[in-house]
């Protein structure tokens, strides 16, 4: 396989910034500063774990509402990246906000933690569909994985840098509060991923689109509606779409919940923060490995072991009580937590047209947010009702399950390959 084009390089390297916002505010920092300001302010530890719970389903449902019409107007040329922008400035600033909330002003932590999300998420759509733009179809599960691998890798520096100076702060060799501390990281967050966002902005442009109409919004819902009525025509992507909204739910929940969940089964929130940032670092090459595998047997094919793995990690993480338990968890997780989500993304990108990438994303990204609803939702509802968060926990290899069944009707993705026209005559 030939090098990295320039154009590769530049796209993985927007993982290599943004993960940033994953592992510090949706995994890590974020959730555990939250409980504790929720905590000062007399909130119940299942409450506020609820609460969070609540809050990424409320934003996940916008994004779901509004991901669709966005990315079929940006199949229009020139509009992808301004979408890809807008979204990534709303939450880079946003998330630059989260530094001057006042203490004890949870609430407010909720609404900045929203609008952070939305504009890293709404990045990602058009992101993911820039995948169609820099590569082709027997490089993408090698690109796309490279993107996670190094995505796991970058992030460890900011988190390195955020859980040092939170430990310094902890043990007053550093003179500063661990809220300051916790803002901190807030702020290496934000610089870490602008940093890293210029490759792609310099180097990435949009090559596959649709020429520009008047009325663009108007059209752009006629084509939206026109895809939505024909949808028969793309019978393995509609297939493949019902299977990830089932098994990316559960992966989406174990991320986002982890360590809520651990904060309420009593574990250091020190020795969480350390555990994740070793899963960074494991799940590096692991998520390389899965590319190379999926060349070597399917995407498919991998997209079933990490299903498996995650089975396994539900009913692990049921019986957890410790943080050896909670460090054996975490290492599960890593071994299939990028490789699952990379093959998912690659394996879509085989099968949609490629100058309607940003409106066919837009389903992907409906399909997966719609999925991240129902996992936090059903988490905190269970939390609340039986007073114990780990109740939810079982449930979720429901979802697993019928992923796994319904993936089976599509073909492997190298039968995908030698399909001439994907998937319109499918």
């Amino acid at each position: 396989m030939k090098a990295f084009t320039k154009q590769e390089r530049s796209w993985m390297m927007y993982d290599w910034g943004s993960s940033a916002f994953s592992v510090i505010i949706t995994t890590a920092i974020f959730p555990i500063y939250f409980k504790a300001q929720a905590s000062g302010a007399g909130v119940e530890n299942h409450d506020s774990t609820a609460y969070l719970g609540y809050t990424i389903a409320i934003f996940t449902f916008i994004l779901a509402m509004i991901g669709p019409i966005l990315g079929t107007i940006a199949d229009y040329q020139g509009f992808k990246k301004r979408f890809f922008l807008s979204f990534m400035g709303l939450g880079i600033f946003s998330t630059a906000a989260l530094v001057f909330v006042p203490e004890g002003e949870w609430l407010l932590l909720l609404i900045f933690y929203t609008l952070a999300s939305l504009g890293s998420t709404g990045a990602n759509v058009f992101y993911d569909a820039f995948l169609v733009d820099v590569t082709d179809d027997q490089r993408m599960n090698k690109v796309s994985a490279r993107g996670f691998g190094l995505g796991y890798i970058g992030s460890t520096i900011p988190f390195i840098l955020s859980i040092s100076v939170i430990l310094l702060a902890q043990q007053e060799i550093l003179p500063i509060s661990s809220v300051m501390a916790s803002r901190i990281a807030f702020l290496i967050t934000c610089i870490w991923w602008g940093v890293f966002a210029f490759p792609v902005i310099k180097n990435v442009q949009q090559i596959y689109s649709i020429p520009r109409e008047p009325r663009p919004v108007k059209q752009s819902f006629r084509r939206l509606f026109q895809t939505i009525r024909n949808i028969k025509q793309y019978k393995y992507l509609s297939i493949f779409l019902i299977a990830y909204f089932f098994y990316i739910d559960g992966v989406g929940t174990i991320i986002s919940m982890s360590t809520a969940y651990g904060s309420d089964v009593g574990l250091d929130s020190t020795v969480m923060l350390v555990v994740l940032l070793v899963t960074q670092i494991v799940a590096a090459p692991f998520a390389v490995i899965y590319g190379r595998l999926a060349d070597r047997f399917s995407a498919k094919a991998m997209i079933f072991v990490g299903s498996s793995v995650y089975i396994v990690v539900c009913v692990f993480g049921y019986f957890l009580e410790t943080a050896v338990d909670f460090w054996i968890l975490a290492m599960l997780v890593a071994s299939s937590q990028g490789g699952i989500q990379a093959l998912s993304r690659s394996y879509f990108a085989k099968l949609i047209p490629k100058e309607n990438a940003n409106e066919f994303f837009g389903f992907y990204n409906i399909f997966g947010k719609f999925a991240s609803i129902t996992g936090p939702l059903l988490l905190g509802v269970t939390a609340q009702l039986t007073g114990k968060s780990n109740a939810g926990i079982l449930s979720l290899i429901v979802l697993f399950v019928i992923g796994m069944i319904v993936l089976s009707f599509v073909p492997s993705d190298k039968k995908v390959e030698e399909m001439i026209e994907l998937p319109r005559q499918a």
